[in-house]
């Protein structure tokens, strides 16, 4: 059973390449990693038990909260249970071993996982030629291009919220390192935002900013992508963890206000060291 939403039925026509990935857009029970039918592409209303993109808050309505969920306590250190598939290497792994390695339920004890479906080939192109990492991962589908990929949704286990998206993808070791780096520069580049087309409405994004990453694996960036709906900021906040030729991109956003939403650190250590 997949479920996809527009996240809001106020806010519409902007950011359109998050109708490809975000935050349980595609989620899928049972589901898998190959896309939808013609359902897939129609807006429904969000499942909030499952989901972070419950009915918008209006920021002009002071008894509305305006801040993403907070989060549970986390696990210190990662489980000792979970065991690396050798990636570290370098080793350039199939879609079967990814689904090996990607977080599953029970790795991390305050989150559960879901598969999710791919984002749709076609997604947003920006404006700026060096803001164009920004929207391969906006997309779903960093560049240099992955040889195998898998996706996943974690949410709280507790409360369903929040709700994580990850997707882990493998490139080989150069054309991990190339990612990163071209992920660097435009985040760089890119400072003042930048606008996207080709996925529907074009989309404006105001702002891109560098954010702390925690040090795992063997190369990590975070930042945030301020979008725009109808005026009001969106916080969208990438981590990535590359590990080998292995890159896993963990990706969530705050629909109800401008406060840049949590990713916790703990979900990068597994899976860095699920993959080592």
């Amino acid at each position: 059973m997949r479920t996809r939403t527009a996240g809001t039925s106020r806010r519409t026509g902007t950011v359109a390449a998050l109708a490809a990935l975000v935050l349980g857009l595609t989620t899928a029970c049972g589901g898998g990693d190959g896309g939808g039918g013609d359902d897939a592409d129609k807006p429904k209303k969000p499942d909030t038990a499952a989901n972070t993109t419950a009915e918008p808050k209006d920021p002009k309505d002071p008894g509305q909260v305006s801040e993403p969920p907070a989060l549970e306590e986390q696990p210190k250190t990662v489980d000792p249970k979970v065991k690396g598939v050798g990636a570290g290497g370098g080793k350039e792994l199939t879609k079967a071993e990814l689904d090996t390695a990607v977080l599953a339920t029970g790795d991390v004890s305050t989150f559960t996982v879901a598969p999710m479906d791919a984002p749709p080939a076609q997604g947003e192109s920006a404006d700026k030629p060096a803001c164009a990492p920004l929207t391969a991962m906006i997309n779903g589908r960093p560049e240099p291009a992955a040889s195998a990929a898998v996706y996943r949704q974690l949410v709280g286990a507790k409360t369903g919220r929040p709700a994580i998206s990850e997707f882990l993808t493998t490139h080989g070791t150069q054309g991990a390192t190339t990612l990163l780096s071209r992920l660097n520069d435009a985040v760089k580049a890119c400072e003042g935002g930048f606008k996207g087309s080709g996925a529907g409405s074009p989309s404006t994004y105001s702002a891109v900013e560098r954010l702390d990453a925690p040090k795992t694996g063997d190369d990590t960036l975070a930042y945030q992508v301020t979008g725009d709906f109808e005026g009001d900021p969106v916080p969208l906040v990438f981590h990535v963890v590359r590990v080998g030729g292995t890159v896993a991109t963990f990706y969530t956003a705050n629909f109800e206000g401008a406060k840049t939403p949590e990713i916790p650190s703990i979900l990068l250590a597994t899976q860095a060291a699920k993959l080592k």
